[in-house]
């Protein structure tokens, strides 16, 4: 990035969870306010808009200018309106277009927002297909072979022929790359346990987590089995919810409270690309994540605080991995340790993460950045990592060949 400084001024979201009788519209209506409310500004200060959202035009059929949909009748009238789909990393890719926007001089102040609707009581069968657009749809009975069989001998024979009806088919990617850690590294079921044990307790002191339950690891063992090695509160669960950010170049910050500012220090976007399973130097998230840290000038050992795309208890473990915080391999230990728990060496998900705050696709980016921000301000509450002052989101989106289809990693600070 040049040296233009962009900031974080404004950040807000609705509560996680499912609500059948809110809309896109409403849920987006209030995530601005707050983060309006929250810069201490006014919708006149916005001069550029980008939202979220990949759901709307399957389960909706508004397939086209939702953004204007959502936004004009708040009274963004006129001025741009940018609306992105990059599957789960929809919102960061979002934030990382307003960013070089703002970079490009192109605006002083924009505004971001991920807005999902994904529970249709009525549509079961229609959310669950949604995913499947995630990956190629002309490489499906392909790409659901190469799941299906990779590192297949380690389940045990008990859970061979568990149901599939019912679930994301991304819980069977994300399985498949769990039993080939297990079966590389010796990673166990109970550290997966860890992870989800650990995440749905931060969310206890989360008010607007999807699930505000504490679980022991025993607990999470003991749930519905949903695809070996994982059980329910292991993944992510079907969610509506909004988000949003409001941004500003330094030309446009002595507008706002300097003090509660966020500067955006690195940002970067990786994709997927054909490489071996195990080559896991070459992940997209290690990728993206070494780009960012170069054009922050950090290292992972000056992370404070993380949020990450903990879609399973798995994805924690690699992203990790990914992010430097351990060695590849002992994402495993590492957790089990109490190091990624609030109080630990190097929080991880202190939001409750997707599996336990929830995950309205769209949305998860953005929030992401919100719970960061809200740390980086030291205005977390309950759950405030001590003395926060460098943060990073890890958010990935959709699957191609062997690994996340989009990853993008910003680092934070205060």
């Amino acid at each position: 990035m040049d040296d233009k400084k962009i900031h974080i001024v404004g950040a807000g979201m609705t509560p996680f969870g499912k609500m059948p009788d809110r809309s896109v519209k409403d849920l987006t209506k209030e995530a601005v306010r707050k983060a309006i409310e929250d810069s201490a500004g006014s919708l006149e200060i916005i001069q550029a808009a980008w939202f979220a959202n990949t759901r709307q035009p399957m389960l909706e059929g508004q397939n086209t200018v939702r953004g204007q949909i959502a936004l004009t009748p708040l009274g963004f009238s006129g001025i741009p309106i940018v609306n992105i789909e990059n599957a789960c990393a929809s919102g960061s890719s979002g934030l990382l277009q307003l960013v070089a926007y703002l970079k490009a001089g192109l605006a002083d102040v924009g505004l971001v927002v991920g807005a999902e609707k994904m529970f249709f009581p009525d549509k079961q069968d229609a959310m669950l297909a949604a995913f499947l657009g995630g990956t190629d749809i002309h490489e499906i009975s392909r790409t659901k072979k190469t799941v299906r069989e990779l590192a297949a001998d380690i389940i045990p024979d008990e859970a061979k022929d568990q149901n599939t009806i019912g679930r994301s088919f991304f819980m069977d990617v994300y399985a498949a790359f769990a039993r080939l850690h297990m079966q590389i590294y010796g990673t166990t079921e109970r550290q997966l346990a860890a992870v989800a044990s650990k995440n749905h307790w931060h969310s206890t002191m989360n008010p607007l987590s999807q699930y505000q339950k504490d679980m022991n690891i025993d607990e999470v063992l003991n749930d519905k089995p949903i695809c070996w090695p994982f059980t329910r509160s292991m993944c992510a669960p079907i969610s509506d919810g909004a988000a949003a950010l409001v941004v500003c170049s330094d030309t446009a910050l002595s507008d706002f409270d300097r003090t509660r500012a966020i500067e955006i220090r690195g940002m970067s976007l990786a994709s997927g690309m054909q490489r071996e399973f195990s080559d896991y130097k070459n992940h997209v998230g290690r990728r993206a994540a070494m780009q960012a840290y170069s054009q922050a000038g950090i290292t992972a050992t000056d992370i404070d605080v993380v949020e990450l795309h903990d879609a399973t208890a798995f994805a924690e473990i690699q992203q990790i991995e990914n992010l430097g915080l351990c060695e590849s391999g002992q994402g495993g230990p590492f957790t089990e340790s109490g190091a990624t728990r609030i109080g630990g060496q190097v929080p991880v998900n202190p939001s409750g993460g997707l599996v336990s705050k929830g995950h309205p696709v769209g949305a998860t980016g953005v929030a992401q950045v919100v719970e960061l921000v809200q740390q980086l301000r030291h205005e977390a509450g309950e759950r405030q990592v001590k003395g926060a002052s460098i943060a990073v989101a890890e958010n990935g989106g959709g699957f191609y060949a062997v690994e996340e289809a989009a990853t993008m990693v910003t680092v934070l600070a205060n």
